[in-house]
């Protein structure tokens, strides 16, 4: 895969460990769709309970879940760091993630202070154990690459923004006055499309992109301080105005699309389309923070969604192909399916259209309101066909462990 000194299978977490967050994601995609198709534009107004309930399934059911399901799989690969017991953490984490998640959307859609109860402790006690345990291991590392030390402050904005959100939660159920409230608010957003979603896919990249798409390495100043300068620019929001934050992401995304450019091997990759198209979001979205108009706060809001599903989608159809063949194959199987067998480049291509098409309706739904309609449809096809590709994967590999020959030693 990505591996600085090579990927064995006694440092790899077995399948399950991955697509359990994998396919749970999707589900909660699905969700979403159907929400947004009942919500209507009200999404689009920050301040209705309706826009808390689809942000924090997707914050949460949908980005958290596929990223935390990569982390598990990419802190052995990446960082070489290996989690004991991966089975038993992932599942308990997975559990009280998920059901973390619908008593969240079920706190903002009663306002029961039960539910706003029950969602910060489940959410709680998920997502601190979590990264505690990654942060504790990548801490552990006598040295460190550029993505390793990006994930641990990625990993560490995203305990920030935990705990903040822990915060507003507990005040929204009653349970504290919640003093500096639009405060504490507006770092617990920046904190976690910042120093959580953002910091962990520049990480991630560093090696991603070099590795996956055979380009030029990232400039050593930017992968050696990039991540550190925006984590420090986040503590002083407060005191500077964002546009450093903006400035240095579109300046990233700028690389990110030149290094793409310069592949040495540019053959026909749809996740390549994927990342493309998820810089050119980040860097619509950065301008739109820069300009700072009330009445384009959704239309960044969309974007930034984008951006980071792109990314989050490309990563899938790279990290479910390779882990089928690997696992296979290290069981032994001579008949293991070729990655293209797991799923075919033509499938994500046209996953891609549909993906492209799925943020174009949003972005048209902001003017022409009845189109959210065929927005929140087209949201159900997007996640859907992810998941039926998902679950086909399984059933190949289930497939293949049970009629598969083996080879006899």
């Amino acid at each position: 895969m990505f591996s600085q000194g090579g990927l064995s299978l006694e440092q790899a977490p077995p399948l399950s460990v991955v697509l359990r967050f994998f396919i749970t994601a999707t589900f909660f995609g699905l969700i979403v769709g159907v929400l947004i198709m009942m919500f209507g534009v009200e999404i689009f107004d920050a301040s209705t309970k309706e826009a808390r309930i689809i942000t924090h399934i997707l914050a949460l059911g949908v980005m958290a879940s596929f990223m935390l399901g990569a982390l598990f799989q990419m802190l052995p690969v990446i960082a070489g760091v290996v989690l004991q017991t991966p089975t038993k953490k992932a599942m308990f984490v997975h559990v009280t993630l998920t059901l973390g998640v619908i008593m969240i959307a079920l706190a903002f859609y009663t306002q029961q202070s039960l539910f706003y109860l029950l969602s910060s402790f489940l959410l709680g006690v998920s997502l601190l154990f979590t990264t505690t345990i990654m942060i504790a291991n990548l801490r552990k590392l006598e040295t460190h690459s550029s993505s390793s030390k990006g994930m641990l402050f990625a990993l560490g904005g995203f305990m920030v923004t935990i705990l903040l959100g822990l915060y507003l939660v507990l005040a929204l159920g009653g349970y504290h006055e919640g003093s500096y409230f639009l405060q504490i608010k507006q770092a617990h957003y920046s904190f976690g499309l910042f120093g959580w979603v953002s910091l962990l896919i520049i990480s991630i990249s560093y090696q991603v992109i070099e590795m996956f798409y055979v380009t030029p390495k990232y400039p050593d100043s930017m992968s050696r301080f990039l991540v550190l300068v925006l984590f420090g620019l986040l503590l002083l929001t407060p005191f500077i105005p964002p546009i450093m934050i903006a400035l240095l992401l579109m300046i990233y995304a700028s690389i990110t699309l030149l290094r793409l450019s310069q592949r040495k091997r540019p053959t026909a990759d749809a996740t390549v389309w994927f990342w493309r198209f998820g810089m050119g979001m980040l860097i619509v979205s950065m301008i739109l923070m820069l300009m700072n108009e009330e009445i384009l706060k959704p239309l960044n809001y969309v974007t930034f969604i984008f951006f980071a599903l792109s990314i989050i989608f490309a990563m899938v159809y790279k990290i479910v192909p390779f882990l089928v063949w690997f696992h296979l194959s290290n069981q032994g199987f001579m008949d293991a399916p070729l990655m293209f067998d797991v799923i075919h480049p033509k499938e994500i291509k046209q996953h891609f259209y549909l993906h492209s098409i799925t943020a174009f309706s949003f972005l048209v739904a902001l003017l022409f309101s009845p189109v959210i309609m065929i927005a929140g449809m087209l949201t159900i096809c997007s996640f859907g066909v992810l998941l039926y590709r998902l679950l086909r994967a399984i059933k190949l590999y289930k497939h293949t462990q049970k009629h598969g020959q083996k080879m006899s030693w």
